[in-house]
């Protein structure tokens, strides 16, 4: 079950990829998910499928979009030189981006299902007593929201671990900079190199089945059941 140095640096890649995204996601999905409840307006509605296009569209359509509205002559991809050093193309950020807006369903529902489980009476008894607007958000809100956090952040992390068409429209196949796990295993197969497809994918197999252990295991309600006497 050894790994070749190539296939240790995708790995890395991938996590580090995967865990910068994951960071990026519930800071984005966080407020999304608060608006999508507050708000029953017909922008939601607009903004919902905006949210759900990277359901149903083909990874490569995403990828291909991002590369011409980023562009080096347009002024998105202008601003984004100015702001990163380099193209949006070939570049790890570039990675980051298409992970972020590929992902960002994945974790804004159960966000928003976590926010729409929180007791409004609990949010009005708080405020009935006097607790300020940040006092409800740490005493009352988050500690509700742990669960599904928690499960909004595995879900992001492990979609994003096994995205091919926009990494590879985005990033291609730079070892050490773009190549990531998907792409390693795909290039194995390609030269036939069986043996080292194998290892790479059962140890993504491995770490996805995991995470999915994980998510369900938090979901379980279950765990949150009061213990009977």
């Amino acid at each position: 079950m050894l790994l070749t140095d190539g296939d240790w640096q995708a790995l890395w890649i991938t996590l580090r990829l995967a865990g910068l995204s994951t960071l990026l996601l519930m800071l984005i999905g966080l407020p999304l998910a608060a608006w999508r409840v507050r708000r029953q307006t017909r922008l939601r509605q607009v903004l919902d499928a905006v949210l759900a296009l990277p359901l149903v569209l083909p990874p490569t359509v995403l990828g291909f979009y991002l590369l011409v509205v980023f562009a080096p002559d347009t002024p998105l991809g202008s601003a984004w030189t100015r702001l990163t050093g380099h193209q949006l193309a070939f570049s790890f950020s570039g990675l980051v981006l298409g992970s972020v807006i590929y992902s960002l369903p994945f974790v804004v529902q159960p966000l928003t299902v976590a926010f729409r489980e929180i007791p409004r009476s609990l949010l009005e008894a708080a405020a009935s007593l006097g607790a300020s607007r940040w006092e409800r958000l740490q005493r009352v809100i988050l500690p509700l929201l742990r669960r599904g956090l928690l499960v909004a952040a595995t879900l992001g992390f492990a979609h994003t671990l096994g995205e091919f068409g926009v990494v590879l429209m985005l990033g291609g196949s730079i070892p050490g900079e773009t190549q990531v796990v998907s792409i390693a295993l795909f290039q194995h197969v390609e030269a036939l190199r069986y043996a080292e497809a194998h290892r790479l994918a059962a140890a993504l197999l491995g770490l996805s089945f995991l995470l999915l252990l994980l998510v369900y295991g938090l979901g379980d309600p279950r765990r949150s059941a009061p213990m009977r006497t």
